[in-house]
């Protein structure tokens, strides 16, 4: 990036809705808001390329206008990755020094950490990120930073997140082909929990979901540090689907009414309600009960949570989430969503917007907008790090660890 840009920070969601750019600028006072641009997602599915030439036009569209907004040209970026093929593994390695205790340095550290992330994946799967849990001197654990101390063995345990390589290659390369240079990759809700997500809820242990449109993702925190990670293959474009199938209405006004009349609670909708549904062809329109319409969307919905529950127990985690679930993206916004979670989970349940910026237009402080903004809040602990030449070794292993390919 040119000099005179090095202060601004540009972040891109390729969804299956829509295509998000947000360019925000770096100032001794934190974030502050510069533009921004949206295009209907075309091309993609589910979190996955699905037409490259599609998708390369709806970037270029949500950059172009990104750039006119902030009045800067984009050349550089960070993209967010999700998806159901996300997958996340837990694994440990560690180094034995003999018999007697010496002190650790920065290689120990490393060569820790590679015996870590030295564990057999499929030819098909990517790290995204190596995040550390916690280092374990002598079989004393809880350990954050261990350069200088003193042992006979070190140990460490890391959280590595996975994708696709095809298809986080694929949404590279359509960004690339928009013309923009892909600096970095992230894991959209990693990103997304600092915008959503307090300290405290990290410690006690909190599950953060992304509700998107074409599939939801997951992080779960415990003691700070991520302890498992997932997609799951169901998003807001579901709902919409079953809407339009139900119902006999295209998918178009599936949209409509289920953002304008769905819940996913039946009991939450008064009785008697009725509410016009156009019909496909030259059909005439049609009364139906509105009660209908959440007797479509409840068993979805519960179909989603029984999904994130029975993730969470296979993973061991749920009873660790004793900080509850929380709920982010568009899809959250459908009512009922939070009490079917609650009803399903038995864990307390909120919905989440993001942290604004600083000058960030009003309309952005909703759900469905706190990954772009957490990615923003993301590269600027990244680039943060980066610049400290004189920072202590445990901000540069943490930034080392979080870090596609460290």
């Amino acid at each position: 990036m040119a000099n005179q840009y090095e202060h601004l920070l540009t972040v891109i969601d390729v969804g299956s809705a829509k295509t998000c750019v947000l360019v925000a600028e770096i100032t001794d006072s934190g974030l502050r808001y510069r533009g921004h641009g949206f295009a209907e997602s075309r091309g993609s599915r589910k979190g996955v390329i699905v037409d490259l030439d599609k998708a390369v036009v709806s970037i270029q569209k949500a950059v172009e206008q990104a750039e006119d907004s902030a009045g800067v040209p984009i050349e550089h970026a960070i993209l967010g990755i999700a998806g159901s093929h996300i997958r996340g593994v837990n694994s440990h390695g560690g180094i034995n020094f003999g018999t007697r205790a010496r002190e650790i340095g920065r290689e120990e550290i490393r060569q820790a950490v590679e015996k870590a992330r030295s564990i057999p994946l499929p030819p098909d799967r990517e790290i995204l990120h190596l995040l550390p849990q916690e280092f374990i001197l002598d079989e004393h654990g809880g350990i954050h930073d261990p350069l200088g101390m003193m042992a006979a063995r070190l140990e460490v345990r890391v959280h590595i997140v996975t994708s696709s390589a095809g298809a986080m290659q694929n949404v590279i390369t359509a960004v690339n082909r928009a013309g923009v240079h892909i600096d970095d990759t992230v894991f959209e809700p990693l990103a997304c929990a600092d915008s959503v997500l307090s300290s405290d809820e990290r410690d006690l242990g909190i599950c953060l979901v992304e509700l998107g449109a074409g599939s939801s993702s997951l992080i779960v925190f415990h003691e700070g540090a991520v302890m498992h990670s997932a997609g799951i293959p169901i998003g807001g474009d579901h709902f919409t689907s079953d809407l339009s199938f139900g119902l006999c209405t295209p998918a178009a006004d599936a949209e409509k009414i289920k953002k304008l009349y769905g819940n996913t609670v039946v009991t939450l909708v008064p009785e008697g309600n009725e509410i016009e549904v156009p019909s496909v062809g030259d059909r005439p329109s049609r009364l139906i009960s509105q009660r209908q319409i959440a007797e479509i969307l409840e068993p979805r919905a519960r179909e989603l949570f029984e999904m994130l529950r029975d993730n969470l127990r296979h993973a061991g985690l749920m009873e660790m989430c004793v900080g509850g679930i929380v709920l982010t993206g568009g899809a959250s916004r459908l009512p009922g969503m939070w009490d079917t979670a609650e009803s399903v989970l038995r864990r307390p349940v909120r919905l989440a917007g993001p942290a604004p910026l600083a000058k960030m237009p009003s309309n952005l402080a909703e759900p469905e907008f706190a990954t772009i903004l957490g990615m923003a809040c993301y590269g600027q602990r990244s680039r943060i790090a980066r610049g400290l030449q004189d920072a202590r070794w445990s901000t540069k292993l943490k930034l080392m660890f979080a870090k596609k390919g460290a």
